[in-house]
């Protein structure tokens, strides 16, 4: 892996030189990094907070934002908690890491309370008092400490751990970065389905400490609704920034070439999906669903993606395919694991199918319309009726039906839609507009 241009020794001998926010870097600095210059007149340094590199779509719309930002000219430095992830490999080569070192506890629980002391009725029950405490709360010195350093212009964050310390550890460091937290996955749905009591009391602090960052951001609109109800923040402050999911690389990797017997020529159709197995993506639905389309005609099915962990991925490829297996389908099933390019099996696949119990938005989708190939989706909590808006471009289905995302399989193979027009949605989608919005919504400009 590359390593960081801005690593913390004990001495702090490898710090840049702290800037003020807004300064024009673009002389010496972007000679030497052998980036490109900025169209701009500011050139910004923007740090992106990440908790590792897996391949969950969090990671991967991050990534792409800081490889968008950095083509523009901009210095972005993705920092991280864990170095670990399949992401490693397609971290853009102009973009820089920061690896993060962990405090002991009693630093990390005392850090929060530092930052925010009116805060500590909150705080108490979800991150302070629990014997463990949230994921990524050790990491909030160091955070704190890099901000205080480097002193970027921006830092961006997404979901609800990684956004609470990105406020905190700009505070802790002096208040001189513009932060913006993004939600990702709706709240009332992380809320009703986890076990975790702690999230009970969440909504309280993300009210507080969301509305002390510069900007918020929801990935769709009804995100933004579902945030502001949940954590009683008012709708106006919340933006709507869809996700930079189509990039300059994607046409090129879905024309890549696929070694897969079942997409050879005259193969009976092949239905795609992609996602972490885990029970948001709810992919018992779609075996079930599958097992009624190939009861009508011959079909072979793909699910590309893995779980979150590594050592979970096989258990839960065990359980699918003993579903499958079951219902007399687990010879027309391939479960392939993470996959570095999904395109070039999007651009071939004769439908994909989103099974989702619930999304924050659904980058699969745009994903796949991008390739030119027709898509089916639940009409889940949030962001596929955004994307299809409302079926124009993909039927959508009832959560957790599968009969009716059988029925919506079979009507897409039958009746292919023009795939021109999948493809001019998906450009609603680019790269390029989503980044001019997140520079707008920091520093303003249109």
């Amino acid at each position: 892996m590359r390593q960081s241009r801005h690593e913390l020794p004990a001495m702090m001998a490898a710090i840049p030189k702290p800037v003020a926010p807004g300064s024009n870097l673009q002389g010496d600095v972007a000679a030497r990094s052998g980036r490109p210059q900025c169209a701009e007149s500011v050139r910004r340094r923007i740090a992106l907070l990440l908790t590792d590199l897996n391949g969950g779509g969090v990671q991967k719309m991050t990534l792409s934002l800081a490889g968008a930002l950095a083509e523009q000219g901009h210095e972005a430095t993705v920092v991280l908690y864990s170095a670990r992830g399949v992401l490693n490999a397609h971290l853009p080569p102009a973009v820089d890491l920061h690896h993060l070192k962990a405090a002991s506890r009693l630093a990390a629980r005392l850090a929060p309370i530092r930052a925010d002391p009116l805060a500590l009725p909150r705080l108490l029950l979800p991150v302070i008092l629990p014997r463990k405490p949230p994921p990524g709360l050790e990491y909030l010195p160091a955070l704190a400490l890099f901000l205080r350093c480097y002193r970027p212009d921006a830092l961006i964050s997404a979901a609800p751990n990684c956004n609470l310390a990105a406020v905190w550890a700009n505070r802790l460091a002096g208040g001189h970065t513009k932060v913006l937290v993004s939600e990702r996955t709706a709240p009332s749905m992380m809320l009703a389905k986890s076990a975790n009591w702690r999230l009970r009391f969440l909504p309280a602090l993300v009210h507080r400490t969301y509305q002390q960052a510069d900007v918020i951001v929801a990935v769709s609109d009804a995100l933004g609704d579902d945030l502001a109800a949940v954590a009683n923040i008012p709708r106006p402050r919340i933006l709507t920034i869809y996700n930079p999911v189509v990039g300059p690389d994607l046409h090129r990797l879905a024309a890549e070439p696929v070694d897969h017997p079942w997409f050879a020529p005259d193969a009976p159709p092949v239905v795609l999906s992609a996602g972490r197995l885990s029970a948001q993506k709810d992919f018992p639905t779609l075996v079930h669903a599958f097992a009624a389309l190939r009861s009508r005609f011959e079909a072979r099915l793909i699910i590309l993606g893995g779980a979150t962990a590594d050592d979970k991925t096989e258990p839960r490829q065990q359980e699918l395919m003993a579903l499958a297996e079951s219902l007399g389908v687990a010879a027309d099933i391939d479960l392939m694991g993470f996959m570095p390019n999904p395109y070039a099996y999007m651009a071939r696949a004769r439908v994909f199918v989103l099974s989702s119990a619930w999304e924050g938005f659904g980058n699969v989708l745009v994903e796949a319309l991008a390739c030119g190939c027709p898509v089916v989706s639940t009409d889940c909590p949030y962001g596929p009726s955004e994307i299809l808006a409302k079926g124009r471009y993909g039927r959508l289905t009832p959560v957790g039906d599968a009969e009716a995302l059988a029925d919506a399989m079979a009507e897409t193979i039958a009746a292919v839609p023009d795939r021109a027009l999948l493809r001019a949605r998906a450009e609603d989608f680019r790269v390029g507009r989503s980044v001019a919005r997140y520079l707008a919504a920091l520093f303003g400009g249109t």
